[in-house]
């Protein structure tokens, strides 16, 4: 019955099939570069993108925030000294902590023994102090508390002026000074990192890529190097140099490029008998040319990362040393140096701590992230 079927089928509805172009590996659209996936990627990560417009913020604050006031970096005033942040319109809002007071907790054995001590660390000013008690006290030691918040600008008649960070022991603006020394320290982990990345790249890579005598020669020197430490290096740096600047480059980059060098040889190790490098030797390609054409640009991407995570620990570093005095040596600031004046008033006076440790720790924090951004933007598995 099929086959009479099939028989009984008109030959005008029989039309032969045209032969078309074979469409089944045509590609929708454009092809897109491992760098284009990276960028992708990168995009994607929201998180990364906000810590980068973050940091750029940052970077431009370095640049043009010490302008923004009239005072300079060791423009000193005993008469102004260990005034609180004071900001206009915000110091209307007092929870904010920028309406120009200092305010503390003060214990005796009654009230009024309580609001003595209080008056007598505001100067005896008793006039702009105002007094809350928080525990009557029954004349036993230190039972009775009281909340005093001290109104300094008016005490010092100077309630129409306006220091956004209030001022530093010396009576020094701590916005132009918080400004400075983020522009100082960023000039210093940037230096040491560039540097950093040049003599690790080239270290790294001509050692792996001529292998034998010549890698064994350039790895002991490494381990030598390697082998000493930072701390060692800083204070050698300080007795031949004097503190500053230059002495804390030099010695962030004697043995900072180890870690770089040591990555870049192990890819470089992977990557230097694959075929497209010996596909060059064999074209005449000098060695050179292979390294900076065919090598450097396959390692790209693990060189950006491990630069990006070098910034942030340079600027740990630069802290660190300025922190406990190796560093740079006041009136010159830094974010180290304001975090030391800050710890030594910790007590009396936070703010000096609070702001550039809040500061310091957000630019690490945006570095790491976006780091971890570029890492997972370089890794193929993380491409969709």
């Amino acid at each position: 019955m099929e086959k009479d079927n099939k028989n009984n089928i008109p030959k005008d509805l029989l039309v032969p099939l045209k032969r078309k172009e074979d469409t089944s590996e045509k590609l929708s659209g454009p092809s897109r570069t491992f760098m284009q996936d990276a960028r992708r990627t990168f995009f994607k990560n929201k998180l990364a993108i906000l810590c980068s417009l973050i940091l750029i913020v940052i970077v431009i604050m370095s640049i043009v925030g010490p302008g923004m006031n009239e005072y300079e970096l060791d423009d000193q005033d005993l008469s102004r000294a260990k005034m609180p942040p004071h900001i206009p319109v915000l110091e209307n809002i007092s929870w904010l902590g920028f309406d120009g007071t200092l305010t503390g907790e003060y214990r005796g054995d009654t009230a009024e023994h309580a609001a003595e001590n209080a008056i007598a660390r505001y100067d005896n000013q008793e006039d702009f102090i105002d007094i809350e008690v928080k525990t009557e006290g029954d004349g036993t030691k230190n039972s009775a508390e009281v909340e005093a918040t001290y109104h300094v600008y008016d005490a010092k008649d100077m309630s129409d002026q306006y220091y956004w960070l209030g001022t530093d022991t010396l009576g020094r603006d701590q916005w132009t000074r918080l400004w400075l020394g983020t522009r100082v320290s960023l000039i210093i982990a940037l230096v040491a990192a560039a540097i950093d990345l040049v003599v690790g790249v080239a270290y790294g890579g001509i050692s792996a890529y001529y292998g034998g005598k010549v890698d064994n020669v350039m790895q002991r020197i490494l381990e030598v190097l390697v082998g000493i430490p930072n701390l060692v290096v800083i204070l050698l740096m300080i007795l031949v140099l004097q503190p500053g600047i230059l002495s804390i480059i030099i010695a962030l980059s004697i043995t900072g490029w180890i870690g770089m060098a040591r990555i870049v040889r192990g890819e470089v190790l992977k990557l230097k008998n694959q075929e497209f490098v010996l596909a060059a030797r064999t074209l005449g390609t000098s060695n050179g040319k292979i390294i900076s054409k065919h090598l450097l640009p396959n390692i790209s991407g693990i060189i950006i990362i491990n630069t990006m995570f070098t910034i942030p620990s340079a600027i740990f570093f630069e802290a660190f040393l300025s922190f406990i005095g190796l560093g740079l040596v006041p009136p010159d600031a830094s974010l180290g140096t304001l975090i030391n004046t800050g710890f030594d008033n910790l007590r009396l006076y936070p703010y000096l701590l609070v702001f550039p440790a809040v500061l310091i720790s957000v630019i690490m924090i945006a570095f790491n992230l976006i780091a971890d951004g570029l890492r997972d933007a370089f890794d193929p598995k993380m491409h969709k």
